[in-house]
């Protein structure tokens, strides 16, 4: 599930196209997303845990948190910023979901990877989301 909105930085306007990727390229750009998704994940469960102290503590500690929390949420928006730049979408804070944009019997569709995964090992069309996920094995990229 996402994180709460509270935690979810500006949206990242589309500044060029969507890439498009092969399944091969997807995967080849994993090194770089891994670290970056890494990155995201353990800076939202900051920013989220930061949230919580500042709930739970006296106005005078509040400051130096919300600092904190500030400083959390500009890296994570750097992160997200990122991510993009390599031309993937993130599609949720916590489990480090990623869609990238790829092609199946000449229509664009979603390749799916989520952290912890070793590859890219899943597709979905572009409105059937993570619950519409197929193996890449029924993945048919040509056009």
């Amino acid at each position: 599930m996402a994180g709460p909105q509270f935690f979810t930085p500006r949206s990242v306007g589309a500044s060029r196209p969507r890439r498009r990727f092969t399944l091969l390229q997807a995967n080849q750009s994993l090194p770089l997303v891994r670290r970056i998704v890494g990155d995201i994940v353990h800076t939202h469960q900051q920013a989220v845990t930061l949230q919580d102290e500042i709930a739970a503590c006296g106005p005078k500690r509040q400051n130096e948190l919300k600092d904190r929390l500030e400083s959390a949420m500009h890296h994570l928006e750097d992160y997200v910023d990122e991510l993009s730049e390599v031309g993937c979408e993130l599609k949720d804070y916590e489990a480090g979901l990623i869609d990238f944009t790829g092609r199946h019997r000449g229509h664009d569709i979603c390749l799916c990877w989520r952290l912890g995964e070793e590859n890219v090992g899943f597709w979905h069309e572009r409105d059937g989301g993570f619950a519409g996920r197929q193996p890449v094995s029924t993945l048919d990229e040509r056009e």
